[in-house]
């Protein structure tokens, strides 16, 4: 089985063979899921005694991250357009009149963040320092709507038919280089970012806290 780019020679909508992607901060989750944290980390602060102060603890403020278990940071929106195509092969022999090809548009929605299930926090009470190393940023999901997929150019022979699993197995490939290809223009690193900065913020909020000195790495 081969699959290549789109060849600039074929006669396709202009607008589809557009390349469209950009980087989309996940603002709103991650506003929503710290928020949701801090709001039960808060709420369990004041049912506690008022003259109890909170002591913060490596185990507390793990306790608190891990709650919220995945947070995504960025998301990445693509349109991209790809050619499959296959022919009958014999021992290294091409056979003649059984090639079959298609092209396809289609739109995709990687999501990238961190595993807050692997975060480790270390507290220095002599030195009031706290100190949160997260994971490496990872693609938590990717999806193509099968609505936005879009069939153009589809051939084939009475020896070889298109089937169901030649669309599965091209969508397959598609995303495994649309991921790469959002790798490379700075997905992870961005999303390394964002989650340092999102888990700063929550972090600061928790009572206790200003009288620490904080890093998130």
């Amino acid at each position: 089985m081969q699959k290549e780019e789109l060849e600039a020679g074929l006669e396709i909508e202009p607008q589809k063979m557009r390349l469209k992607t950009k980087l989309l901060i996940g603002a709103a989750i991650v506003m929503i899921l710290c928020a949701a944290a801090l709001a039960s980390f808060l709420y369990g602060v004041s049912m506690g005694s008022a003259e109890d102060p909170v002591v913060i603890t490596s185990d507390l403020l793990g306790e608190q991250l891990r709650a919220v278990q995945e947070l995504t940071t960025v998301v990445y929106y693509y349109t991209n357009m790809g050619r499959f195509e296959n022919q009958v092969d014999f021992y290294g022999w091409k056979v003649p009149f059984t090639s079959k090809s298609f092209i396809v548009s289609y739109d995709g929605v990687i999501k990238a963040g961190v595993n807050l299930e692997d975060v480790t926090v270390e507290v220095d009470e002599p030195g009031a320092s706290v100190t949160v190393t997260l994971p490496d940023s990872q693609i938590l999901s990717h999806e193509i709507p099968e609505d936005s997929l879009e069939v153009f150019d589809e051939n084939d022979t009475p020896f070889n038919r298109i089937t169901l699993e030649d669309y599965a197995g091209f969508t397959g490939d598609e995303k495994g280089k649309m991921e790469q290809r959002a790798i490379d223009n700075g997905l992870l690193t961005s999303a390394d970012e964002k989650a340092r900065q999102a888990v700063e913020s929550f972090l600061s909020l928790m009572p206790g806290m200003d009288t620490y000195t904080l890093t998130v790495a």
